[in-house]
């Protein structure tokens, strides 16, 4: 997948195209992103999309912003998955929402990309003041010589597939409903990076995984498999937070103990995929109290590993993602 960061000034090829922030690329990302690949497919045309960095709201107000799902690395990665051609990561700054509907319309959609059909979300605002919508699009489209198309919803048991559900179950440990909203368990990669330390001195030795994200949208403590390392992923237990014990008022940090392996991972990008949640974060009263605890969370995710791989076993299961 081609990564393109500015709209050129004319198009050197007609485009189908979809636009959005897509933040997690959930179930919902994907039915969009299928759907594009088939109209694509049909009028022979390159299936691209667009999106902005850093999030409109983290530009307005970066203090109320909600938490990322995913790091602008981890967003792209996904959407390459999903078989794009090109992504456009426009920057998204006071000069680009200033930008009124009519000119995203004209000047980047019809001349700069060449579209020739746009497929959005049923929510889908855009312009400055958010003045544009699939009407707009629609009533100008014949004009500017593209088709416009609108997806609804995606629906799962119920509930609509978004990345504020998703934010919602992770906030509250329930790491199965976001897992089932995502299409894969929840994940964080970065490259471990050396940390302070303290797990080694504790018996424990850990792999600092440096984030990119504005702040993670769970914390706590957590059963988790590691790829990047191995021909397969490797079980652990993840700390994410701020380790109140032995910090103040300090930044989170993402620390994994893999269990029954000792070699060097320094350098190494890896991809934390959150399985289960144990606990929440506590402040213990000394070191001591601290290491027992991550010894129970270590044996806790012995048991989980050796649960999940019985049940897996006995139906049969094959890890896919």
């Amino acid at each position: 997948m081609r990564i393109l960061r500015s709209v050129p000034a004319t198009a050197d090829t007609p485009i189908a195209l979809t636009v959005g922030n897509f933040d997690g690329v959930h179930l919902g990302h994907r039915a969009m992103l299928a759907r594009l690949s088939e109209v694509a497919r049909a009028r022979g045309l390159p299936a691209c999309a667009m999106t902005f960095e850093p999030h409109p709201r983290e530009f307005f107000a970066p203090d109320q912003a909600p938490a990322r799902l995913t790091s602008l690395r981890e967003k792209l990665e996904l959407l390459a998955a999903q078989g794009l051609d090109m992504t456009y990561v426009c920057r998204f700054d006071y000069r680009f929402a200033q930008t009124s509907a009519e000119d995203f319309m004209e000047r980047m959609l019809a001349r700069g990309l060449g579209v020739r059909h746009v497929l959005i979300g049923d929510d889908f605002r855009f312009g400055a003041r958010r003045a544009g919508d699939f009407a707009l699009l629609k009533q100008h489209a014949p004009r500017l010589g593209f088709a416009v198309e609108a997806m609804s919803s995606v629906t799962l048991e119920g509930e609509r597939v978004s990345s504020t559900a998703i934010r919602e179950a992770l906030g509250a440990g329930q790491l199965v409903r976001a897992a089932r909203l995502l299409g894969r368990p929840y994940s964080i990669s970065g490259r471990v990076v050396r940390g302070d330390g303290l797990g080694r001195k504790l018996g424990f030795p850990t792999a600092n995984v440096q984030m990119k994200h504005n702040r993670p949208p769970l914390a706590g403590i957590f059963a988790v498999e590691v790829a990047g390392i191995a021909n397969t992923p490797l079980p652990g237990v993840a700390s994410l937070g701020v380790r109140p014990t032995v910090k103040q008022a300090a930044e989170p940090v993402l620390e994994v103990y893999l269990l029954d392996f000792a070699g060097n991972v320094y350098g190494r990008h890896v991809r934390v995929d959150f399985l289960h949640k144990f606990r929440d974060e506590e402040k213990f009263a000394d070191l001591a109290a601290l290491t027992r605890r991550i010894a129970t969370d270590v044996e806790d995710a012995r048991a989980f590993f050796a649960r999940r791989a019985t049940l897996q076993k006995d139906i049969g299961y094959t890890a896919a993602r």
